[in-house]
């Protein structure tokens, strides 16, 4: 039982994080905290308000200070515990961290009732709905591909 206890703490060290942002109107009700080994490695609370940054989510920023405090790009072996159910912006860098499991609080439409947009861009992302309110315009693409092929030619480049 003591790694269900864990995992316990570990979410209520994610709400604190939220709280903190809260009480500091730094953003959203969200926090999260970063466990590698059993260990917190990283906490940070939504600060979209506060950066006027609206990435400044509570996972990319508990991700961000986990790489610089591990000195690496992959989060692999790490696990996240976040407040909320992750917007597609944040489930997409936790995928490129690779961390292994996400443990979350309320779901996406709990968000939506409190006036965030995660429904609506989930719903975007599967096509059911359009953004009308967003032009996207190919160009370049024969430039661009230009420089995919220097990167893909370089010998010492790091996959990632």
């Amino acid at each position: 039982m003591p790694q269900a206890r864990n995992k316990g703490v570990f979410m209520t060290n994610a709400i604190g994080e939220a709280e903190i942002g809260i009480r500091s109107r730094h953003g959203g009700p969200f926090g999260a905290v970063i466990v590698k080994n059993g260990k917190i490695i990283s906490r940070a609370h939504n600060t979209v308000i506060k950066d006027n940054d609206p990435t400044a989510h509570a996972e990319i920023a508990a991700i961000r200070k986990a790489c610089k405090i591990l000195k690496s790009f992959s989060l692999k072996g790490c696990e996240i515990y976040s407040t909320c159910e992750p917007c597609p912006m944040c489930l997409a860098a936790i995928y490129w961290a690779r961390i292994s499991a996400i443990y979350y609080g309320c779901t996406r439409s709990d968000a939506e009732k409190i006036g965030f947009d995660d429904n609506l861009i989930y719903s975007i992302l599967k096509g059911v709905k359009t953004a009308s309110d967003l032009k996207t315009i190919k160009m370049g693409r024969s430039e661009c591909l230009k420089s995919f092929k220097k990167w893909k030619q370089k010998k010492d480049r790091i996959p990632y």
